[in-house]
């Protein structure tokens, strides 16, 4: 068995249903490439932006946020300003200061601010390499950004978030762990179609996207503070009718092509 047969059980195992062959007779088109490529980067923001958002709302103090705003804001002037370049985004990736978790209130001192922070901070570390790595690409393959709208997965799963605390921040962290597998099983199942470098790359990154959805998970449960697989069980018939349903608007986390 190798590597990433091994990691692709327990994914399987928790999704419920596996990416649809329509879907995989789309992607490998070569002249879908660009898609593809297009709205992984955009993914890949959007995930570390999640990951912000997340550490940002329930566990640091407002010089903490400053540093995360910061530490984003050449990757959003790229993709949303169309400011910057792949040489101007080198060595960003790093924090200018430690992310500390508050300690003026009580929700600061919930037990899970600081494991929330660690894990989230080392996912945003991972998501922007990533981004690198994908325009690297593009940029090698004479692919420009060109923009690209978001489809509908994450907000289909999101409008079924609960409207209190702590519920809703459980929903958001079950869905962050949809997000992180499915990325992760569609790397595994459009890796084989590709040549040889995207080949490569994709399989590299299957490591980090099991591990992100593990974090996830195990975040959703410690804040929770009780058994949460009825609400897995709840977001993964969500997430599965999303992936297999008809959906016009072809992405990376597109459902059944018409």
């Amino acid at each position: 068995m190798t590597e990433a047969e091994r990691l692709l059980i327990p994914i399987l195992n928790f999704l419920s249903c596996e990416t649809p062959d329509s879907w995989i007779d789309e992607a490998k088109k070569k002249e879908n490439l660009p898609i593809i490529l297009r709205d992984h980067l955009a993914c890949e923001l959007k995930a570390g932006q999640t990951a912000m958002y997340l550490i940002r709302k329930y566990a640091v103090d407002k010089d903490s946020t400053n540093v995360l705003l910061e530490w984003f804001e050449p990757y959003e002037d790229f993709l949303y300003r169309k400011k910057g370049d792949l040489a101007s985004l080198a060595n960003k990736n790093n924090l200018s200061k430690a992310i500390l978790p508050k300690s003026s209130n009580a929700q600061a001192k919930s037990p899970f601010s600081q494991n929330l922070i660690d894990k989230m901070v080392l996912l945003i570390k991972e998501e922007l390499h990533h981004f690198y790595q994908v325009l690297e690409i593009m940029v090698k393959r004479d692919i420009p950004f060109d923009g690209i709208t978001a489809g509908r997965y994450a907000k289909g799963m999101l409008k079924h978030v609960k409207t209190f605390e702590p519920d809703a921040l459980v929903d958001k962290l079950i869905i962050g762990a949809f997000i992180e597998a499915r990325s992760c099983e569609r790397f595994a199942k459009l890796a084989p179609h590709l040549d040889d470098d995207l080949n490569k790359f994709y399989i590299s990154l299957l490591r980090s996207e099991a591990r992100h959805y593990q974090d996830y998970l195990t975040l959703a449960g410690q804040v929770a503070g009780k058994d949460i697989s009825e609400r897995i069980a709840y977001f993964a018939k969500v997430e599965a009718e999303l992936i297999t349903s008809p959906d016009e608007d072809f992405k990376f986390h597109s459902g059944s092509p018409i």
